[in-house]
């Protein structure tokens, strides 16, 4: 299985601006410059793209290994934070911090906690990122 997206710029790092499309169209031509990146400007980011991609992966595979301890989630809501920090000359990302809030009626704790982490290490989006990943679960049963 494959999935793209493309990038296009136009002039200088500072001055210039992108546009970012996917294949199946969620973005397409969506905005993305110096200063949605490094101040708040209007548009996207790789980093915010990155978070989206994260959260959406391991809230997946928690659901996967929640099923495979014989629980199902009512609700999984993951927030992924991206840190990108200044390392020498240019930028790391040095950090991934998933909050997640999972609402599982008559939930095992232990059998939570294991596919917490099961998911965190286990997501191929996890797998991807050489930077620290850390999980704050919080569960309401």
């Amino acid at each position: 299985m494959q999935r793209k997206a493309s990038a296009v710029w136009q002039g200088g790092l500072k001055d210039g601006k992108g546009s970012i499309t996917t294949d199946s169209g969620v973005l397409k031509q969506t905005q993305y410059s110096f200063s949605t990146r490094f101040e708040n400007g209007v548009g996207t980011n790789p980093e915010e793209l990155l978070a989206a991609a994260h959260a959406g992966c391991f809230t997946m595979a928690l659901s996967a290994q929640l099923g495979g301890a014989g629980m199902t989630a009512q609700k999984l809501e993951t927030t992924a934070t991206i840190t990108l920090d200044k390392v020498g000359d240019g930028f790391s990302i040095t950090k991934s911090h998933l909050d997640l809030v999972a609402t599982i009626p008559g939930a095992d704790k232990t059998k939570f906690d294991a596919a917490v982490k099961a998911a965190e290490s286990g997501c191929p989006v996890s797998k991807l990122f050489k930077a620290e990943i850390s999980v704050n679960a919080q569960l309401n049963s």
